[in-house]
């Protein structure tokens, strides 16, 4: 369950109803991409929730990001299930180097940071549509109260394990506030944006792993 939410946090059939790019879809997403891209660091904490009818398998798990986009650089922690303020898994990056920690084992793998362009990173979640995407919109719907733009984006490579990402896009703060990742094998999955901190003031070692902050972990480099 963690594995393919941190995959699909950094991995997010090309149909012939999606043959041209939608001029109003454009415009939204632009919109969204300058709002996004004026912050320095953001912080969201976001709900993941996974269907896998196959496997009979409905869950959801909870989780923070910390963000500066402009250096690639994360902090995505995983927190236990029914519990949101116990730690189960943190995944840092400068922007050269990403660790994953996994707490039950303390055991942390040190990796190069892979910049190619299947390898997208979760500090270009909200931005994630720019390249490799066609996009349509398709209207305007009330969720949790909010007035939202839903616009479908469909990967170019029809290689993608994912063939459908469906945005709720805020109308009014032109934020992404929900995304629906439809899977080749029937599975969703489903990320609702609960809060939003923009500007957040952070030391930047945020974005590295310290050893010294958890005593006795193993290392493992893999680089």
């Amino acid at each position: 369950m963690k594995k393919l939410l941190i995959y699909s946090l950094l991995a997010l059939t090309v149909n012939s109803a999606f043959a041209q790019k939608d001029a109003e879809a454009k415009k939204i997403l632009k919109q969204v991409s300058a709002k996004y891209r004026s912050y320095d660091v953001v912080k969201a904490d976001f709900t993941f929730m996974l269907d896998d009818p196959q496997a009979n398998i409905k869950d959801s798990q909870t989780g923070t990001l910390i963000a500066r986009s402009k250096t690639n650089k994360f902090k995505v922690i995983i927190y236990n299930p029914g519990d949101k303020t116990t730690v189960a898994q943190e995944i840092t990056s400068d922007g050269k180097n990403q660790w994953t920690y996994n707490k039950k084992d303390n055991e942390v793998e040190l990796n190069e940071v892979d910049h190619g362009q299947d390898n997208l990173n979760p500090a270009q979640l909200f931005t994630i549509y720019e390249r490799g995407y066609k996009y349509v919109y398709n209207g305007d719907e009330k969720i949790d109260g909010k007035l939202c733009q839903i616009i479908d984006l469909t990967p170019e490579d029809s290689k993608k394990q994912f063939f459908k990402i469906r945005l709720s896009i805020d109308k009014v703060k032109k934020l992404i506030c929900n995304a629906l990742i439809f899977d080749k094998n029937g599975s969703k999955y489903t990320y609702t944006i609960r809060t939003f901190i923009p500007n957040v003031k952070l030391p930047d070692n945020i974005f590295t792993f310290d050893k010294k902050d958890h005593p006795g972990v193993e290392l493992v480099d893999l680089r």
